[in-house]
C-alpha cells in the first residue's frame, strides 16, 4: 500500500490574507501560480504511479480540486472522492483582519494543536477526522479491487496531522515542523509492518520532547 500527499497549489490566501475576509476559506481559488504548479506537479505524480491506476481522495475545497484538475490524471484515477474530513483547519466564516491577527499570535503562544479558534476547530479536532479518515482508508485499501496507491490532495496542516496520526509523532513534535510548499508531495509506503516516509518535513525548530520524525 502506498499514500501519495499532495498540497493544494497557491491559492489566493497565500498571497492575499484580506481575500479571507470578502470570500469564503472553501471558495478561495488557485492563482495563475498555483495553477502552474498543479500542472508541474501532475508529471511528478504520473512518474510515481508508473502507468499504476490511482484512487484519488480530494478535500472539497476550490483550489484543491482545481489542483486535482489541474494534474491531468484521466483515466489514471480509477475513482475519485470528494472527501470533506481532508478540508483545512476551519477558522470560522467571513475573518476580520484585524481579529485574526490576534488569534494568530494567541495560537502561537498556545500551540497549534490545542488552541480552539473561537469560530473554528483546534488541530486537535481536525486530528480526530483524520483518524476517522485513516481508518476508513485503510479498509478500502485493503480491499482487492482498490488501487494500490491512494492520492491524498488536501492542505498543509491537514497533511501535518495526517502524518502525526499515522506515525504516532507527539505532539511537540508536530508542533515543530513546518507545511510542505504549495504543491510539493511526500510519500507514504507500508512495508508489511509499519508506515514509512520517503522524506521528512523541514522543522523551524527541535521538538522540545527530543521526539524526532523516525
Amino acid at each position: 500500500m502506498r499514500i501519495i500527499l499532495l498540497r493544494h497549489g497557491q491559492s489566493l490566501g497565500n498571497v492575499d490574507e484580506s481575500a479571507y475576509c470578502r470570500i469564503p476559506d472553501h471558495a478561495l481559488p488557485l492563482t495563475p501560480v498555483g495553477e502552474r504548479e498543479a500542472r508541474d506537479a501532475g508529471p511528478r505524480v504520473k512518474r510515481l504511479l508508473a502507468g499504476a491506476p490511482v484512487a484519488v481522495y480530494v478535500s472539497p475545497y476550490v483550489r484543491t480540486r482545481a489542483t486535482l484538475r489541474n494534474l491531468a490524471l484521466g483515466d489514471q484515477a480509477e475513482r475519485v472522492v470528494a472527501e470533506p474530513r481532508l478540508r483545512e483547519q476551519d477558522w470560522g466564516n467571513l475573518q476580520d483582519p484585524v481579529q485574526q491577527e490576534v488569534l494568530k499570535h494567541q495560537r502561537h503562544a498556545f500551540g497549534h494543536f490545542f488552541f480552539r479558534l473561537p469560530n473554528g476547530e483546534s488541530g486537535a479536532d481536525v486530528d480526530d477526522r483524520l483518524a476517522a479518515f485513516l481508518t476508513d482508508l485503510e479498509t478500502r485499501m485493503g480491499a482487492p479491487e482498490h488501487p494500490e496507491t491512494a492520492l491524498v490532495v488536501s492542505h498543509g496542516l491537514t497533511i501535518r496531522l495526517l502524518c502525526r496520526r499515522l506515525f504516532g509523532w507527539s505532539i511537540e513534535l508536530f508542533e515543530s515542523l513546518s507545511n510542505p510548499n504549495t504543491c510539493e508531495e511526500r510519500v507514504l509506503w507500508h512495508d508489511g509492518a509499519a508506515w514509512r516516509l520517503d522524506r521528512p518535513f523541514e522543522q523551524w525548530r527541535t521538538s522540545p520532547d527530543g521526539e524526532t520524525q523516525t
